[in-house]
């Protein structure tokens, strides 16, 4: 017979796996972008302006998931690194522009190992890795 608190045992609990593997996963990030001067979170800003050039902070944080809040001082410490530059619209000041420098889009060629490093930090096979990517994709779509 089910105890009526089993549901609050963290053995139970579909979050706790995730925060503790996220966590993990970006601790084992740390080696790798500590190289660049890179954290994680300005790593993945990095990641979608070298993919997609120049976006909105509004953009970035849609993209990323992060509110301007946390972007904002992102944002400052890589234009302070020279990695970014940030520039109202002349027609509408409200939005901010961000893009890569030239220092910026040569750091590409620096991180371009980084994907395969993490790879084989949590040795999933090639279909493991797609079940998982698409599964918490999903589980992002309905958050």
């Amino acid at each position: 017979m089910a105890n009526q608190y089993d549901a609050l045992k963290l053995e139970n609990q579909l979050c706790f796996p995730l925060y503790a593997c996220a966590k993990g996963i970006v601790q084992k990030y740390k080696e790798f972008l500590d190289p660049l001067d890179l954290t994680y979170t300005q790593y993945i800003t990095m990641l979608v302006l070298w993919e997609k050039g120049r976006q909105s902070v509004k953009e970035l944080g849609d993209l990323l998931y992060l509110d301007s809040g946390t972007l904002t001082p992102v944002l400052k410490k890589l234009e302070g690194k020279g990695y970014v530059k940030r520039e109202r619209n002349p027609q509408d000041e409200r939005i901010l522009y961000v893009s890569l420098t030239r220092q910026g889009e040569m750091l590409r060629n620096r991180a371009v190992n980084v994907p395969d490093s993490i790879g084989k930090c949590v040795n999933l096979s090639p279909e493991e890795a797609q079940t998982l990517y698409r599964l918490l994709y999903k589980i992002l779509e309905n958050a």
